[in-house]
C-alpha cells in the first residue's frame, strides 16, 4: 500500500451506495487511485486481507475488525425507517416463519445479523437459518422465508405480488425508534498513517459526490431506470428515503445494533468507533 501503487478503493456494487461514488472517480487525481466494484461480502473480505485501502463496507464487518480501521466521517448508507432494499419475503404467515426456516443471502453480514437480532429480541423466536445464493425462487423452495438485499431485493419486490414483504429498516425503526446504518466508509489504519493526504482526497471526493448527488437526483434516477429498470418515481423515493450522513442519530442507532449483536454473541467485543481526521481541512481552517 502507499506510494508504490495506487490507493485501492472498494465500491459496493448496489444502487444504495451510488450517491457516495457517482462523482467521486472524476474528482480523484488520475492514476493515483483505483476503484474496484464488488458485492459487500467480497469488499469486506478484501479489506480484511489488506487488498483494499479504503472502502464502503458492511457495518457488521467493520465492527468485527474495527481496531484495524478508521471511519471516514459523516459518510454512511443509512435509513431512518423504510430502507426498501433489505427485505424478507414469505408466502406464509409470519407466525409460521418464526418457527420455520429462513434462507439468508450470502452477500452481506449486516442485514443477516439485523434479521437475527429482530427475530431473537423482537419476535422472541429461534428460526433455523440456511445460507444460499440470492435467488428468491430457489430460496423459497427450501425455506419458509428469504432475506434479500440490494438491487436483487428491489427487483424481487417489484415481481412479488403474491408474497408478504417485510422491510427490516422499517421493523427496526418501529421496534427501537432508531434508524439503522447498513454500510460505512472506512480506511485501513496503516494507509491513514502512511498516506493521510491521499485519504483526505478520497474523503473530499466522497463528500462532494454525496453533496452533488443529493442536490440533484435525476442523474442517479436515470442511471437506475436504465440499468436496473423500474419507474423514475420509485427511484426518486428510494434515494430520498436513504440517508448518507453519519451524525449523532445514525451513530446512536448503530451503537444499539452493535450492543444487541454483542448480547446475542454475534459480535465478540464492544466496538469503539474511531474516525479519520482530515489534517488538510484543519490546516485550511487554521
Amino acid at each position: 500500500m502507499g506510494k508504490n501503487r495506487p490507493i485501492t478503493i472498494g465500491r459496493i456494487d448496489y444502487a444504495n451506495a451510488w450517491p457516495i461514488y457517482h462523482y467521486a472517480e472524476e474528482l480523484l487525481p488520475e492514476g493515483r487511485f483505483r476503484i474496484e466494484q464488488k458485492v459487500p461480502s467480497a469488499l469486506n473480505r478484501a479489506m480484511r486481507m489488506g487488498e483494499l485501502d479504503i472502502t464502503s463496507m458492511s457495518s457488521f464487518a467493520y465492527a468485527q475488525n474495527a481496531e484495524h480501521y478508521l471511519l471516514l466521517p459523516d459518510l454512511s448508507v443509512s435509513a431512518r425507517g423504510r430502507v426498501n432494499s433489505i427485505l424478507l419475503f414469505t408466502r406464509k404467515p409470519i407466525e409460521d416463519v418464526l418457527g420455520g426456516t429462513i434462507a439468508l443471502t450470502a452477500t452481506s453480514a449486516t442485514s443477516v445479523n439485523l434479521l437475527k437480532i429482530i427475530m431473537s429480541l423482537y419476535f422472541e423466536a429461534s428460526p433455523a437459518y440456511l445460507t444460499m445464493e440470492p435467488s428468491l425462487d430457489d430460496m423459497l423452495e427450501q425455506a419458509d422465508a428469504a432475506l434479500l438485499i440490494g438491487d436483487t431485493a428491489i427487483q424481487a419486490s417489484w415481481a412479488s405480488r403474491d408474497l408478504t414483504v417485510l422491510d427490516l429498516g422499517e421493523l427496526w425503526r418501529s421496534w427501537t425508534g432508531c434508524g439503522m446504518t447498513f454500510a460505512l466508509c472506512a480506511v485501513r489504519r496503516e494507509t491513514a498513517e502512511a498516506e493521510p493526504e491521499a485519504v483526505s482526497a478520497v474523503l473530499r471526493a466522497f463528500t462532494e459526490s454525496k453533496r452533488r448527488s443529493i442536490r440533484a437526483l435525476q442523474p442517479l434516477v436515470d442511471k437506475a431506470c436504465r440499468e436496473l429498470g423500474g419507474e423514475p418515481a420509485y427511484w426518486n423515493r428510494y434515494f430520498r428515503e436513504l440517508h448518507y450522513d453519519f451524525g449523532p442519530e445514525e451513530q446512536s442507532g448503530l451503537s444499539l445494533y452493535f450492543r444487541y449483536a454483542l448480547r446475542l454473541g454475534l459480535l465478540e467485543h464492544d466496538v469503539d468507533m474511531q474516525f479519520f481526521e482530515d489534517q488538510t481541512a484543519l490546516q485550511v481552517n487554521e
